[in-house]
Order: structure tokens, then sequence, then C-alpha cells
């Protein structure tokens, strides 16, 4: 079954990931107390709703515990945002993504539990939402509207074989340029170099052909 999301706030940041989640083909709930950012988002994501998320009992008519993933978005209002989180955890939310604004916040945000914290800048949105998504993504760079390169952990499909016997350019288009392993970065890596569990493959390519190899590596 497709993991379920919900975004709290529809701000720019809110906003952007609920749109590449949806992209995406994924459950999104949008939620925000805001009427006219709601109706923004109506043909958007699965479900919008207005809704303020410091009331439990909103939280609990919206089901919100049966959701895997939880972005709470909510713009300048950092009690809101608080106390949001707090409930958030209360009701067994499984995985909380919070935007904080600050450091302050932050801290505050860790001590009552929040799974990931983030510092988005305007056009973070994307990049976060990959990650979310993709559990063998560490790191997602746009390059353009089209193009990215993605740091990826090489799991067990993958591992034990060579990058000429992977052949994941001719498959998949994508180039690996990079190889961590440990403290070793190889760079340009050989057709002969064996891919080991855990290292973590710099690739680079277009978007569509680095989502198809993602989807065949995890």
């Amino acid at each position: 079954m497709k993991k379920e999301f919900a975004v709290i706030g529809l701000g720019r940041f809110g906003g952007s990931i609920c749109r590449a989640l949806s992209e995406e083909g994924l459950e999104v709930l949008a939620i925000d107390i805001d009427e006219d950012k709601v109706n923004q988002f109506a043909n958007i994501a699965s479900h919008a709703v207005v809704g303020d998320t410091t009331d439990e009992a909103v939280l609990k008519s919206l089901g919100i515990r049966n959701f895997d993933h939880v972005i709470v978005a909510i713009g300048d209002n950092i009690q809101a945002s608080i106390l949001t989180t707090l409930m958030l955890k209360e009701l067994g939310v499984k995985h909380i993504t919070v935007k904080a604004q600050n450091d302050y916040h932050e801290k505050v945000l860790t001590k009552i539990g929040a799974d990931s914290i983030v510092h988005p800048e305007r056009d973070m949105g994307k990049r976060i939402a990959h990650n979310i998504i993709s559990n063998n993504v560490l790191d997602y760079l746009e390059l353009s509207d089209e193009h990215s390169i993605v740091e990826i952990v090489a799991n067990d499909n993958i591992s034990g074989h060579s990058i000429i016997e992977l052949d994941i350019r001719a498959k998949y288009g994508i180039n690996i340029v990079a190889i961590k392993r440990d403290k070793e970065i190889i760079v340009s890596p050989q057709a002969n170099e064996v891919i080991q569990k855990g290292d973590i493959l710099i690739v680079i390519g277009a978007d569509v052909d680095i989502n198809r190899f993602e989807k065949k590596e995890c």
C-alpha cells in the first residue's frame, strides 16, 4: 500500500511539499486554518480541509494518527507549530517532520519528540519531499527543472555487482559520478568497481531516470 501523508500549513514551504508529493501520485491530506489556501490545493492534494490543528478534536476527526508521515509546515506561528507537534506525538503519529523557524524553536521541537526538523529555504520543499518518500536517498540537489544529483545508499539489490554488470548507464540513462565508501571517495569509478552494501552512490541524470533507478534499487 502507498504511504499516506498529511501536510499541515500550506504556505510556500508546505505548499511545495504538498505539490511534490502529489506529483509522485501519493495520498496527501492538505490542512490549513486559512480557507483560501485550502481552496488552492483542492485539486492538487487527495483531500484538502480547513482545520485548526491546535485543537485535538480536529486532529482526531481527521484520523491523523493513521497517516504514515505528517509534515508540520506552519508559518510564523511558533506556538501553533509546537502545540500541533505535541498533539501529533500524543496521538501516536508514526513520523513527524516539522519546519523550524529558529534555533530556539528547534530545541523545543527536539524536546517534545519531533522525528525530523528542517530549516527550509524557499526552494527546498521538493528536495525534502524527495527524501521523505525514498528510504535510500540521502540527499537531492536540483540542477534544473528536469535534472538532479542524488546520493543513494546501495542495498542488497545492487551490492556485490560491478558497475558494468549493473549496466546502469544503458538501462537507466544515469551516471555514477562518485562512490562514498566509509571515509574514502572514489571519483569517476571504473566499470569493474564492485558496489558494496552501504556504499553511497552519487548519481547524476534526468529526474525520471533517477526515479526509475530508485524504484529498482529500493
